[in-house]
């Protein structure tokens, strides 16, 4: 991994000539990202996001954390007890060049003897597993770092209406996917190319089947304006 998306991160904050990132998926075409979006303050941030630092709650483990905005707001305005976490070195570090005071580089599923009280997955966080198929080990992995009465705050999207309409009013998805929220992404950054990864975005009811069929409580906190949603899991 060339961690583009990290070296994107950290060229912003630390005024090094930063650029778009430009991202691809096998769903949608060439996009530029703003790197600055990704720095943005409490009052910037999307309702979602609002809400779910609204509902963070003592020791808050924020999981894929990337420029560490959501960390900032909850340890400065909220003086919540706060661990960051990101597999991105370059993130981390500026993440700690921010003032977070504990970013490490870490991937959630090697994380051991600790528990929280929340767990955050912002940005389709939980689209980090990949596919569908490894929802059950992430979840399981995610409940062993909960505190009894912990929760995990998660939005995400119902990409469904990015297919093709077909002739029976359907939507038309691709035989080949065992899943149609599995996709592959591709990042650009300063004309260098990440290696493809698989990302994925899981609808409402199939997180909540899921969340029920691995011992876990599932809540509709928000529904926004275009399929997407957030959604608290508790034990």
């Amino acid at each position: 991994m060339k961690d583009l998306f990290g070296k994107a991160i950290l060229d912003y904050q630390t005024n090094n000539a930063p650029e778009d990132l430009i991202t691809e998926t096998t769903i949608s075409e060439e996009d530029e990202m703003s790197v600055a979006y990704l720095f943005r303050s409490y009052d910037e941030m999307p309702q979602m996001e609002k809400k779910a630092l609204q509902l963070a709650k003592g020791k808050v483990l924020d999981v894929g954390c990337g420029a560490g905005s959501h960390s900032l707001s909850l340890q400065n305005e909220r003086n919540l007890d706060v661990t960051s976490i990101d597999i991105s070195a370059n993130a981390i570090q500026a993440c700690t060049l921010r003032g977070l005071k504990n970013a490490k580089i870490q991937d959630v599923m090697t994380l051991d003897n600790e528990k929280y009280d929340t767990i955050l997955l912002l940005m389709n966080g939980a689209g980090m597993c990949g596919k569908l198929k490894n929802i059950p080990n992430f979840l399981l992995k995610l409940k062993s770092l909960l505190n009894p009465d912990g929760q995990i705050l998660l939005d995400s999207s119902d990409i469904i209406y990015m297919f093709d309409d077909d002739e029976d009013g359907g939507k038309w998805i691709p035989s080949k996917k065992e899943y149609y929220g599995e996709i592959v992404f591709n990042i650009s950054y300063k004309g260098d190319k990440e290696k493809p990864f698989d990302w994925m975005f899981i609808d409402y009811n199939t997180l909540q089947n899921a969340a029920l069929d691995n011992g876990f409580q599932c809540e509709l906190i928000l529904e926004g304006e275009h399929y997407d949603y957030l959604a608290k899991l508790s034990i």
